[in-house]
């Protein structure tokens, strides 16, 4: 199906209920020009540089250049719409789950700690350049020792120095600490890092720069998914950092709360995407691969996983959709975003398993496409709040009572 004519479906074998149509002709066309690039340039590179556990380096300039973040195409009247933000996702990891997480580093998790995180000042001189990547960050919360513990675990110290800093007045603090899984962190120009404020004990963010005194980096080796995506141990010893540079609205881990809420349905796009992009490999495979002397979607065990994984995908598209809505309203609930991801991440763990299954051996295999989303899903499926803590949010919310261990 061509893709460049505005007015046809994108996602017509994957969004079966039509949620597409929610869409604008002008988000619809941008989209096409982001798959018509994915197709042409993006695809043909993926099993090698997965293989190779690289990133494509020759991909970001040209993904930057689509200028797809606030297209201007879509901000004449306000920023672009949530629905073309959860379709970008959407088309970026029904492509590779990689380019979707290394996307959303910038466009989701570093640009909400700007926007959430910031003052009114800090935005203004901040954000544009966010938007435009002049200005690549990443999101450091988690610790080696502390992710989903990392409310009451986060071990990362930041104390506060008084005087001169050399960035404008104002004092410094000096950050100590750890963090892992940090992804993107070795291109970024500054890393978004949590700590504890000693003197209060409250948690407190800093925008550090990467190639700052007492920052260490060392790319995470031997990853059996998300190859693509480099992935960073990063420690922290004696690293000062202006006051200027702290962002002026996180005073405790409510307001890193706040941040995750928001970012979660990102996740729960890429879950979806993901389900999208296997189905599609192995729908194309079935109707190709000959077996018995037909084609194995002939066969009815094959139709009857194919309808369960496209049942798994409307149902994760409605709820994302449907979260995407009540977010542009301006409801954020920690319950919502919880239980957009959770149970996302569990049917796409279902879909690829059923995808990989109906391409049979070829399925482990990165020539028919379907093995590098099987193994990326285990990645999606823990990050941004494993299927437990995101079941304990929501059943917080459902009794009233906290299960988490204290």
């Amino acid at each position: 199906m061509s893709t460049t004519v505005a007015d046809e479906r994108l996602f017509a074998t994957a969004d079966w209920y039509d949620a597409e149509a929610l869409l604008t002709t002008e988000e619809r066309a941008v989209l096409a020009r982001l798959r018509n690039f994915l197709d042409a340039e993006a695809k043909p590179l993926l099993a090698e540089y997965w293989e190779r556990g690289e990133f494509p380096d020759q991909l970001a300039q040209p993904l930057i250049d689509l200028d797809l973040m606030e297209p201007a195409a879509l901000t004449t009247n306000g920023p672009a719409r949530g629905i073309y933000h959860g379709f970008r996702i959407f088309e970026l990891a029904r492509t590779d789950a990689s380019l979707a997480t290394w996307y959303t580093a910038q466009a989701g998790l570093f640009r909400t700690a700007i926007r959430v995180g910031a003052s009114e000042e800090q935005q203004k001189e901040w954000m544009p350049r966010v938007v435009d990547f002049s200005l690549k960050g990443v999101f450091s919360l988690t610790e080696p020792e502390h992710g989903s513990d990392i409310a009451g675990g986060l071990a990362t110290t930041a104390r506060f120095e008084p005087g001169v800093d050399g960035g404008g007045g104002g004092g410094a603090w000096v950050v100590d600490g750890a963090k892992r899984w940090i992804g993107g962190a070795t291109t970024a120009d500054v890393l978004c890092v949590f700590a504890r404020d000693v003197a209060d004990g409250q948690v407190k963010a800093f925008l550090v720069d990467r190639q700052a005194p007492g920052v260490g980096l060392e790319k995470i080796q031997g990853k059996t998914s998300l190859r693509m995506m480099q992935n960073a141990h990063i420690t922290l010893d004696g690293v000062r950092v202006p006051e200027a540079m702290r962002l002026h609205n996180v005073n405790s881990f409510k307001d890193v709360a706040a941040m995750l809420r928001a970012m979660r349905s990102d996740v729960a796009w890429i879950a979806t995407g993901i389900q999208a992009g296997a189905f599609e490999a192995a729908l194309s495979y079935v109707k190709e691969r000959q077996q018995f002397g037909r084609p194995v979607g002939s066969f009815q065990l094959v139709q009857e996983k194919l309808a369960r994984m496209l049942g798994n995908i409307t149902a994760s598209l409605s709820l994302v959709v449907r979260l995407t809505e009540q977010q542009g309203r301006g409801i954020y609930r920690d319950q919502d975003s919880a239980l957009a991801k959770m149970q996302t991440s569990l049917l796409m763990r279902e879909t690829v398993a059923l995808a990989r299954e109906v391409v049979g051996g070829n399925g482990i295999t990165l020539a028919a496409d379907v093995g590098r989303f099987h193994a990326d899903a285990e990645a999606v499926y823990s990050y941004e709040g494993t299927h437990e803590i995101n079941a304990l949010i929501i059943g917080r919310a459902l009794t009233g009572e906290s299960a988490f261990t204290r």
